[in-house]
């Protein structure tokens, strides 16, 4: 018997169908709130993340893409977009995973994950199009080197970035960031504009701050920006950003403790 899972959202987003279409569905787009996936752009065409394969190209209102593993797994995802009043769009997005096969003891884990992160990259999305639509990005992303399952390692690296306990969505503070041409080192003001147990999301004038916890399902933690700033050097600001996990981690406490 098969099993499914499947994952649908809706939202109002401050911008036109063409704007939504240029951010879900092309590379250029996907770096302002997701993460580097290149998109050819025909029905048929290849998606460089997951080998999947481009099944609905209908610019700018339909986009699904399909993939497919050994085993019998196939993976859907499709954005429909309609118009909206006033030069607004309306995003209906879906996932729809199915398996044919034998399903193996992490189904529920990476169904659990998949649903929060699809949460947490919707808000990502209606972020980028409110405050840096049409700006062009780097994506920058930096791993810890193993997974975790304590939560208080994200505890910490919250507390390195330098948010207090009584820190909430909407909240303006200015931190210490890692520098990077075009974005100078030194206090950034930002806005928590998402935060959570396994998530913490900063907006800065020039950027999509993103950190991810691993440890609701023993994975590493990481981090993944979307910088708008002109002039940024990928590769010195990823060192910088690499260095400062490392940083954040030595201030973790040890297992046991």
């Amino acid at each position: 018997m098969a099993r499914e899972f499947q994952v649908r959202r809706e939202q109002d987003l401050p911008a036109t169908p063409e704007q939504v279409w240029h951010a879900v569905a092309t590379s250029a787009g996907n770096l302002g709130w997701l993460y580097p996936m290149e998109i050819e752009p025909r029905v048929g065409g290849a998606v460089s993340r997951g080998d999947a394969t481009v099944v609905e190209w209908q610019p700018p209102r339909l986009f699904a893409v399909r993939a497919t593993r050994d085993g019998g797994f196939s993976n859907t995802l499709t954005y429909r977009i309609e118009p909206g009043d006033a030069g607004a769009a309306h995003l209906r997005m879906g996932i729809h995973w199915v398996h044919e096969g034998v399903v193996d003891d992490g189904w529920d884990t990476r169904a659990d994950a998949a649903e929060k992160h699809v949460d947490f990259y919707q808000h990502s999305l209606a972020q980028y199009l409110t405050h840096f639509a049409d700006r062009s990005a780097v994506y920058v992303k930096a791993n810890r080197s193993g997974p975790t399952a304590d939560p208080g390692e994200f505890a910490a690296l919250r507390r390195h970035l330098g948010l207090a306990e009584d820190t909430a969505v909407g909240s303006r503070l200015s931190l210490d960031l890692p520098g990077a041409p075009g974005a100078p080192g030194g206090p950034v003001d930002v806005v928590v504009d998402y935060l959570s147990r396994d998530f913490v999301g900063l907006r800065g004038p020039d950027a999509l701050y993103r950190f991810f916890d691993g440890s609701s399902w023993n994975w590493p933690i990481w981090l993944g920006h979307h910088l708008f700033a002109k002039d940024v050097d990928e590769q010195r600001a990823e060192q910088a950003w690499t260095d400062w996990l490392c940083e954040a981690s030595s201030h973790a406490p040890a297992a046991g403790r």
